[in-house]
């Protein structure tokens, strides 16, 4: 009986408040049923009864609504279920942080060195990233941004057959920012 009062514990305290079974303490729910039926307002026994006549748990979905509403289902097979999407979502989500590269460079930058920027972000576009060139300028330089601009175009050419241009290249502050992508 230890074992039990644990788990309810923890699924009260794990699920953000979400109350099952005997731990609903009102008079009508409004019931959906375990194939999403909506059955209508009952009392908190009658729903009780019908949860236990099919072996499944009652759950409190929607506390704050009059009358609250309740739905018969595996509760731990819920909930399994909502731990596996939020996983997945922060996996997504971690993807999608590390799609964007970037490659930096300047206006001087030597043309053999110019290639092998390239064939680095080559590997990263044939990988499905995105790719984001930066020319940073200093002092003096920001007198020849066309270099930079020139810089930006070679490298567009070069990567033509791969990627294309999804914001073109603009000057903000000391930098000059262009972002390709996998076609």
């Amino acid at each position: 009986m230890g074992t039990l009062l644990r788990k309810v514990r923890w699924c009260t305290i794990g699920t953000k408040g979400l109350r099952i079974n005997e731990k609903i303490r009102i008079g009508f729910v409004r019931l959906i049923d375990e194939s999403n039926n909506q059955i209508g307002v009952v009392s908190i026994n009658e729903a009780l009864e019908r949860s236990r006549g099919v072996e499944l748990d009652l759950v409190e979905v929607a506390p704050m609504s009059d009358p609250p509403v309740c739905r018969i289902m595996d509760y731990g097979k819920w909930l399994y279920q909502q731990k596996r999407k939020e996983k997945e979502g922060h996996k997504k989500s971690i993807q999608h942080s590390s799609a964007l590269k970037g490659i930096r460079l300047r206006p001087e930058t030597d043309p053999h060195d110019l290639g092998i920027k390239i064939k680095q972000a080559r590997e990263f576009l044939e990988k499905g990233h995105k790719v984001q060139f930066t020319v940073f300028f200093k002092g003096r330089q920001m007198l020849h941004r066309d270099r930079g601009f020139t810089v930006l175009e070679q490298i567009t050419q070069d990567l033509g057959d791969v990627a294309k241009v999804e914001t073109p290249s603009r000057m903000a502050g000391k930098k000059l920012t262009m972002l390709v992508v996998p076609k």
